[in-house]
């Protein structure tokens, strides 16, 4: 029988870090869908919620033991330590690839539209094995946040990454998606770029967000800058190319200035001029540190990858595996 034919069952993965002001208003939110859903067909009753914390420093984990104690369809896992929040969605969908048919992970602070499942689990029945959850606006944003972001999405797909426009890490995977998935090794994580390297039939599905329901952002700017550098680095080569480019145009322009400074010199037109020089210095040597500083990221990247660290540890469950 066709896997999407019958009533998959669904685990959806919500990594928290420090939620405890908003997971007992968006756990019910979770469960409450994941009824609907069951209770309209499109997913088995055996399907779950699975919260992940990642070495939250408050009472997060605790609240979810809780809840794993006082409903069935809550599950928890509790990383090790902190290793931020794209190692921690991918434990979850580690974790859930060999015991559900889909997954659709979403973070825990009530921004991402839950109706939008409704559509997503759609799409899966219709055919498609990954369905990706993307904004319809950024009326919500601020101006500042929403210049960046789209800047952002416009800045990979000119370094060469494949990545979907406003579409962040609410998305769903099919199971067999996950399989050919875990082949891939990378420590360095950008999930909203390696899915579609995976490839399988997709689509999207627009959403409206919302603001967040309770508590504080935990992706400050220096996080989005991090997880951006992140994202270029380890989908594309690009960077190092501009700089080989950059470098010829640079040997160009010097070596037409060298020609330059020698007829004037022969010609006895040569003027001192200590701070034009000084400009060239300057700007030479910044190109140089600019262009060694690329070179040092990906380098910092391939000593990581070598060292094949584990991305997670799942130091504790809340049920039996």
């Amino acid at each position: 029988m066709d896997d999407h034919k019958k009533q998959p069952k669904l685990i959806i993965v919500v990594p928290c870090y420090n939620e405890e002001a908003v997971l007992p208003i968006t756990a019910p939110m979770f469960l409450e869908k994941l009824t609907e859903l069951s209770a309209s067909g499109k997913i088995s009753d055996d399907s779950r919620v699975m919260f992940v914390n990642d070495g939250s420093k408050d009472k997060t984990w605790e609240i979810i033991k809780r809840l794993s104690v006082e409903n069935e369809h809550y599950i928890g896992i509790t990383q090790s330590r902190n290793r931020g929040h794209q190692n921690a969605v991918l434990a979850g969908l580690m974790e859930s690839k060999d015991i559900c048919d889909i997954t659709i992970s979403i973070d825990a602070d009530g921004q991402d539209d839950i109706n939008a499942m409704d559509a997503m689990v759609d799409a899966y029945i219709s055919g498609c094995d990954v369905v990706y959850g993307v904004r319809s606006s950024r009326e919500t944003d601020t101006f500042f946040k929403r210049f960046t972001a789209q800047s952002f999405y416009k800045f990979l797909a000119a370094m060469g990454a494949e990545v979907v426009y406003n579409h962040a890490d609410y998305r769903l995977i099919s199971a067999r998606v996950l399989q050919e998935f875990s082949g891939f090794k990378e420590v360095n994580l950008f999930l909203r770029g390696l899915i579609p390297l995976v490839g399988f039939k997709s689509t999207s599905v627009e959403y409206s967000r919302n603001e967040r329901l309770a508590g504080e952002s935990h992706y400050p700017l220096k996080k989005m800058i991090a997880l951006a550098v992140d994202g270029i680095t380890s989908l594309s080569v690009k960077p190092l190319q501009l700089i080989m480019t950059l470098g010829i145009v640079v040997a160009i322009v010097s070596f037409i200035g060298c020609i330059w400074a020698l007829i004037t010199q022969i010609s006895g037109r040569a003027v001192a001029g200590w701070a034009s020089m000084t400009c060239i210095i300057c700007f030479v040597s910044g190109v140089q540190l600019i262009s060694l500083g690329i070179i040092g990221e990906y380098i910092g990247k391939i000593y990581m990858e070598t060292k094949q660290r584990p991305r997670y540890i799942i130091s504790e469950r809340t049920y039996d595996k």
